[in-house]
């Protein structure tokens, strides 16, 4: 028998990727923080979308082609644009799947917008106002990361500058608020709020429980939470996860404290589906 694919939230069904997205569901977006390495990339990208094709959730491949916010400056930024470009272009074309990645400048957001579907505004520069409108021209969906600094509702006006560009595209990402200098709490009230703003919102997961700023130089982590920041955000309706993954996270080159090793993610999305059904039937 076909499966029935329910109605969604008219919000979610403007974005492309989530046209099959089911009334009980999640979506995903997922992958290492950067790209090492195609060999990583790739066995990364395999594996998610075989768990999320089983679990009919819809998956965007998530790694950034550089990474600029770094606590040193000897941390990896990445292997070069040009060729981690390419490497996400080639696990586009040969899996299928849809691509989302960091942008820095607005410069970035044309080069970038070439390969991904998605360009995602780090949460550090949510507020500047040439990036958004940058991404926004792209016609890309453009996915706002909430800044550490900044209270949920104010989210509306960063959406705007979206919108008055031009572009309806938008997703709102909550990964944290930094309370203290040195650790970040997820506020489950802004998810509410944000989802007042009407567009589709996001949990990061795996960036909710980085540690900044630690003797170092290296943001430490919470990994063994992952699990229990997921199953609040389904409990309280999040659209859609964020989370970073690796097979092995000690070896990652950027932010190995905060990521899920890569065979935990199967049995934990199964328990998720399992809550958002279970949040369905009595909301």
């Amino acid at each position: 028998m076909e499966r029935q694919v329910q109605p969604i939230n008219p919000i979610l069904s403007g974005i492309p990727f989530l046209k099959n997205l089911e009334a009980n569901n999640f979506f995903l977006l997922a992958g290492p923080c950067v790209v090492e390495s195609e060999e990583l990339v790739f066995k990364v990208a395999n594996e998610l979308k075989r768990i999320t094709d089983i679990l009919h959730i819809p998956f965007v491949f998530k790694a950034s082609y550089r990474k600029t916010n770094r606590s040193r400056l000897d941390s990896f930024t990445g292997i070069g644009d040009k060729e981690a470009l390419n490497i996400l272009a080639n696990v586009k074309r040969e899996l299928c799947v849809p691509i989302v990645t960091d942008i820095h400048t607005a410069e970035e957001a044309e080069i970038a917008a070439e390969v991904v579907d998605i360009l995602q505004i780090p949460a550090f520069l949510c507020r500047q106002t040439d990036l958004l409108v940058a991404a926004a021209n792209t016609g890309k969906v453009v996915n706002v990361k909430k800044g550490q600094f900044l209270a949920p509702h104010s989210m509306k006006y960063v959406a705007q500058k979206i919108v008055d560009s031009g572009n309806n595209n938008v997703m709102l990402t909550d990964r944290g608020t930094m309370f203290g200098y040195n650790d970040l709490i997820v506020d489950y009230r802004g998810i509410t709020e944000m989802k007042q703003i009407g567009f589709p919102v996001i949990l990061d997961v795996t960036h909710s429980l980085q540690q900044p700023n630690q003797e170092g130089g290296v943001s430490g982590g919470r990994p063994d939470l992952i699990e229990t920041i997921a199953r609040a955000g389904v409990a309280v309706g999040v659209d859609g996860l964020f989370i970073e993954t690796h097979p092995n996270p000690s070896q990652a080159k950027s932010d190995g404290a905060n990521m899920l090793q890569l065979d935990m993610a199967e049995e934990l999305l199964r328990k998720l589906i399992v809550l958002r059904k279970a949040v369905n039937t009595i909301s």
